[in-house]
């Protein structure tokens, strides 16, 4: 199946990513990761008269380091992993504080937080990066609501993807660099992972990025360097193909209030100045309707739920 994402009404970011349904009200979260920005926006009518949504104004909140990802926390508010810390946002008062931090090697490798999302115990898995992608200079995280941190696996590359299988009983994950997206068993009760194994391949045209997973368990992978998403059903066979314009995509969430949305974020930053000039769309959102329905988002176990703000 080929499918044609559509751009955005927002302008480009250097780096978008992390796209994030947020349900109560009825908008798209996404990070500019390098800029240190968190964007939210609604749904809204196409100018057009078209049947696919677009985004509407964005509104933004500004943080002091980059922000590889935010997630929606029980108790109200956002989680974000910026930084090489997990921050607690107070968007009423413009405002961040530490809630949390892995213990990163000092050995002099400059390192930020990249994608990061919520397991279904609520449980946040954040993964990290060096600036320079040195190799193996990652690590993935989980923050526990207590705020305890827990290293997952090390010697990561470029930690990307995350998604549950709708039971909760597998993982998928990422290191971008090794063109693959893995498979773990995952333990719905502590969280623990175990019986790593290849799930797919994206070959030698990209890497994989960000991911979501629907409700008949396919996975759709943001190929970066491609121009794609990718949906794999539950054995790893190739289901279907977006095409997106823009080489450099970076993440898919399903969205809206049936989740029958695919929100894809794109970046610009990196592409040589002939290539922006051939990708005038580079770091915009992007949307189609995949006929595929997403999972409920999870939410940060901070506490009982109560109204977002």
């Amino acid at each position: 199946m080929q499918l044609i994402a559509l751009h955005c009404s927002p302008p480009p970011g250097r780096l978008t990513e992390g796209p994030v349904w947020h349900a109560a009200r009825a908008e798209v979260l996404w990070v500019d990761i390098t800029a240190g920005l968190v964007h939210r926006a609604p749904l809204k009518a196409r100018d057009d008269g078209g049947d696919l949504p677009d985004l509407g104004p964005r509104t933004t909140l500004s943080l002091d380091r980059p922000v590889g990802a935010v997630a929606l926390c029980a108790s109200g508010g956002l989680l974000a992993a910026a930084g090489t810390q997990f921050l607690r946002i107070d968007e009423a008062m413009g405002t961040a504080t530490e809630f949390g931090a892995p213990v990163v090697p000092a050995d002099g490798t400059p390192r930020r937080m990249n994608d990061a999302k919520c397991d279904p115990g609520g449980r946040l898995l954040a993964g990290t990066m060096a600036y320079d992608t040195t190799p193996g200079a990652g690590a993935l995280y989980r923050l526990d609501p207590d705020g305890t941190v827990t290293t997952l696996i090390d010697s990561v590359t470029i930690s990307n993807g995350l998604g549950w299988s709708p039971d909760g009983s597998l993982l998928y994950y990422a290191d971008s660099p090794t063109r693959r997206v893995d498979v773990f068993d995952h333990d719905l009760a502590t969280g623990a992972l175990s019986n790593r194994r290849p799930y797919a391949t994206t070959g030698e045209d990209g890497e994989p990025d960000g991911l979501a997973v629907d409700t008949d368990g396919r996975v759709w992978v943001a190929v970066w360097g491609a121009g794609q998403v990718r949906a794999y059903t539950p054995d790893g066979d190739l289901h279907a193909v977006v095409t997106v314009p823009a080489s450099q995509v970076s993440s898919c969430a399903f969205a809206g209030p049936e989740l029958d949305l695919l929100v894809i974020t794109t970046a610009a930053e990196g592409l040589a100045p002939e290539e922006r000039a051939e990708q005038p769309l580079a770091g915009r959102v992007f949307m189609c309707r995949p006929g595929a329905t997403g999972l409920p988002v999870a939410l940060f176990a901070d506490g009982p739920p109560r109204p977002f703000a």
